[in-house]
């Protein structure tokens, strides 16, 4: 397998920038994630890579090799599109084999790659049918096995799953986590969908707006958020934010004012953040927990009950609305008062850039 390095890469489309400089470091067996919403760049990075997209500045390194200028079929890659793309008149086998065929390569080498793919896919009593007669699933399959038979250096996978049902997505998202396993394979994958890139990356990119904002395992991004941005876009639900005032600062951590009044010690490190400045406090909705005396009233108006846990909305005193998510069995009753808290050690403070306080040791 191989590993690749991007050194301030950029794409332009006349004046519009849309990918702005991105570093970043994919090693060898990793399974890298790209992840960020709509528009954030992140499918153009991967056709960059790929080939598919010129690069207007920077490089990209495969293996040691600048690669900014190799033609795609030499790059070592291979990809799989979000569309199936299959031939409707080939059956499995020569969909799979066909870029095999167009490479000149022998019948019979060509069938054990496309047969010892198959095995690995689960698809080898499969081979002899044609896409119509294939479940959504199958297809998906079949595409990926067209990027196995080429052994190549890197997998590339573009939203691959987006056109499955839920049920299905959770199948072969554990599909693709075990093939990744046997084939010792270096793989970037790009998602829009957060859960995807938590349960199946080794690392992840999150992008918005052509740069990344920050790059880690799926727990350093989900407990040591860098940012406002990357705090509330990973996890489900997603962090809880409130506004709240710089009041003083001590060896303890940052003590802020609350929107209700009230005040608490965050232990995090204050910088170069003063007295009175606006501050945003992150918490986690599995870290408010329904007490007698929280630092948060209000009245629980929405309750989603999920079996093995329930989210509650609720409304606070300021204002402001809190998610919380209690066990499945919550009973929690709806427009009655009640009072939340939560640990302070885990509560996250950013400042007026939306810049992660550092926590304290």
């Amino acid at each position: 397998m191989a590993n690749l390095r991007l050194r301030d890469a950029r794409k332009t489309y006349g004046a519009l920038e849309v990918i702005k400089g991105i570093d970043l470091d994919v090693d060898d067996r990793e399974f890298v994630v790209f992840v960020g919403p709509s528009g954030c760049g992140k499918s153009t990075l991967l056709r960059m890579i790929a080939g598919l997209e010129k690069i207007t500045g920077g490089d990209l390194v495969i293996d040691g090799t600048r690669s900014n200028d190799i033609d795609p079929s030499q790059r070592g890659l291979a990809m799989v599109f979000q569309s199936y793309a299959l031939y409707p008149h080939m059956t499995v086998a020569e969909n799979m084999g066909f870029a095999l065929r167009i490479a000149g390569v022998t019948p019979s080498e060509r069938d054990r790659k496309v047969r010892e793919a198959a095995q690995i896919l689960e698809l080898a009593h499969l081979l002899d049918r044609r896409p119509k007669d294939l479940s959504g699933g199958q297809r998906q399959r079949v595409a990926i096995g067209r990027a196995i038979v080429r052994n190549p250096k890197i997998f590339l996978f573009d939203e691959p799953l987006s056109n499955l049902d839920a049920a299905l997505r959770v199948n072969m998202r554990l599909e693709l986590m075990r093939l990744h396993e046997r084939l010792a394979a270096t793989m970037i994958y790009v998602t829009h969908d957060q859960i995807e890139a938590m349960t199946m990356a080794d690392k992840i990119v999150v992008l918005n707006s052509g740069r990344i904002e920050q790059v880690g395992s799926p727990l350093e991004l989900y407990n040591h958020p860098a940012n406002i941005f990357v705090a509330g876009f990973i996890g489900s639900p997603k962090m809880n934010l409130l506004p709240v005032t710089f009041e003083s600062s001590s060896p303890d951590g940052v003590t802020v004012t609350l929107p209700n009044g009230g005040a608490v010690t965050i232990p995090v490190a204050a910088g170069a953040t003063k007295a009175g400045s606006k501050l945003t406090l992150g918490i986690r909705p599995e870290h408010i927990r329904i007490g007698r005396k929280g630092q948060f009233a209000g009245e629980a108006i929405l309750a989603e009950r999920l079996g093995g846990l329930t989210v509650l909305h609720v409304d606070i005193v300021s204002g402001q609305s809190l998610v919380v998510q209690t066990e499945g069995a919550d009973t929690t009753p709806l427009h009655t008062p009640i009072s939340l808290q939560f640990d302070p050690a885990n509560g996250h403070l950013f400042d007026a850039e939306g810049r992660s306080l550092a926590r304290l040791n």
